[in-house]
């Protein structure tokens, strides 16, 4: 058993018995039989003696049985974990009667299910998985022409800024490509401890974690810190990184209509006392709509009811507020009303990794335990240097929350102006024109393609059949002339199509 293996197990034992072990135990005591003996004999019986704890349910002594509540028969368990084998010989036409679409994929109902889709749309150039060659701003080369960008999350414009470029090259001189290991090993860097360190100064609180992935962190996160007591709550509108992160728990998960505070309220009601722990989890900005939650009304149910509550922050960390602090600064709120914000490092931070600012609690509890954090390696130096200069930058440049929020303001009016639909997006750098039909969305994408723009379409199932959109990303670097042009080609394509 290695040491990441001994400490999942040490782990385990803790949370089977309510107890906290050493980190050495299993190295102390090599064999179950040893560990075994150990944990009865010194560690449960000092604590069944120290506590005077009742072994029987009832508190009639009579009713007791004289047993060690911890001994088991495993001689039991060994015969029932036995393998059975059959007195009969196999019948092999089990075997040949099974389908080939369950051990062929290309056979299986998910990939033909997807040939399906994609062949309706055959006629039309697929925009997907489409190669750029040069940085990722308000302009970008593709297939060697030079387009108007509204694919890409680099908000503040920091991608490609020669501060972060000599950053990166610094750490990756000094440390090399690859943390190499696990940081709970040899993986750490002081980096790492600093990145920690400018977020949790950043956002007001006690402290940080980063992970190496966005959709790791939600993932690893929610799935560890709730179990089949618990109960989670999360917004219809709600990212796959969370919705994974509540299957991996395996809580009791309820969502609840998108940014309706008053039916959450309903659901606390009917649920809240029939859980241990609760969590409510919500995102500052909805990347497919582009609007922002109603922080405070939430804020207020998670005092009320006990729970706790979680921010993701993928798209509003860097954008909202005046200082880009998030929705926390754009509602003004106390940051410990909070109790884990999360957020990405791969859109305003211009590096890939996600974090969970939070208390030192969290934080030191999420280092020895999380799956995703403990046994995987630690981020890379160069991504590391990335988000921590470009943090530093945002700090030492507000200005650029506020043009933003300029070039924001001027692609909406514009919209509005040529009667586009942008549904519920409010003031975010996300703005969604909204035309109905998946094809259309795609037909719309390829024509905006051949004259110059370049933006995605977004296509049932990741919206409803009548809401296909173009989700358009506004970047602190685009123009009024950019956004103008943009705007009266759309106008020009809708009414044609």
């Amino acid at each position: 058993m290695d040491s990441l293996m001994a400490v999942e197990f040490k782990n385990n034992i803790q949370a089977d018995l309510g107890i906290s072990l050493d980190n050495s135990l299993i190295f102390d005591f090599p064999s179950l039989e040893l560990l075994n003996d150990h944990l009865l004999n010194n560690i449960l019986n000092d604590i069944i003696n120290r506590d005077n704890y009742d072994l029987s349910i009832t508190n009639n002594p009579e009713e007791s049985p004289q047993t060690n509540i911890f001994s088991q028969d495993y001689s039991v368990q060994e015969e029932k974990q036995q393998l059975t084998i059959p007195e009969n010989p196999f019948n092999w036409q089990l075997i040949q009667d099974i389908s080939p679409q369950f051990y062929q994929f290309e056979l299986s109902s998910e990939y033909l299910s997807l040939q399906y889709e994609s062949n309706n749309y055959k006629h039309i150039r697929n925009p997907f998985f489409i190669p750029h060659e040069d940085i990722a701003r308000d302009t970008i080369t593709i297939e060697g022409r030079t387009l108007i960008n509204y694919a890409s999350y680099n908000y503040l414009g920091l991608a490609g800024s020669p501060d972060i470029y000599q950053a990166v090259m610094a750490a990756i001189k000094r440390y090399g490509t690859s943390a190499s290991a696990s940081r709970i090993l040899s993986g750490e860097i002081p980096l790492h401890q600093e990145l920690e360190q400018e977020i949790a100064d950043f956002l007001g609180t006690e402290d940080c974690i980063v992970y190496i992935g966005g959709h790791t962190t939600n993932t690893t996160t929610i799935g560890h810190l709730f179990n089949k007591n618990d109960l989670i709550l999360y917004d219809a509108f709600s990212h796959n990184s969370i919705r994974q992160g509540c299957s991996l728990s395996g809580a009791t998960a309820i969502e609840f209509p998108h940014n309706d505070s008053h039916t959450l309220e309903k659901l606390l009601q009917q649920h809240r006392p029939h859980y241990e722990k609760v969590l409510i989890v919500i995102e500052g900005i909805y990347s497919t709509d582009g609007d922002i939650a109603p922080l405070p009304e939430i804020i207020e149910l998670k005092k009320r009811y006990k729970t706790f509550l979680m921010v993701d922050e993928a798209h509003s960390i860097g954008v909202l507020g005046e200082t880009g602090r998030g929705i926390g600064e754009y509602f003004n709120v106390n940051r410990s009303d909070v109790d884990l914000w999360m957020g990405t490092l791969s859109k305003s931070f211009v590096s890939c990794g996600g974090y969970i600012a939070a208390s030192h609690a969290f934080v030191q509890y999420l280092k020895y335990t999380a799956p995703g954090f403990v046994f995987s390696v630690g981020m890379s130096p160069g991504n590391t240097a990335a988000a921590l200069a470009s943090l530093k930058l945002l700090k030492n440049e507000p200005e650029r929350v506020k043009r933003l929020k300029m070039n924001v303001e001027c692609f909406l009016s514009c919209a509005k102006h040529y009667g586009f639909d942008t549904g519920m997006s409010q003031g975010s750098p996300i703005v969604p024109i909204i035309v109905g039909e998946s094809e259309k969305a795609l037909n719309l994408s390829s024509l905006l393609y051949q004259k110059g723009i370049n933006v995605l379409p977004m296509i049932y199932p990741s919206v409803p059949h009548n809401a296909a959109r173009l989700r358009f990303f506004l970047t602190v670097n685009h123009t009024e002339e950019q956004i103008h042009k943009t705007c009266e080609v759309l106008s020009y394509h809708i009414e044609s199509d």
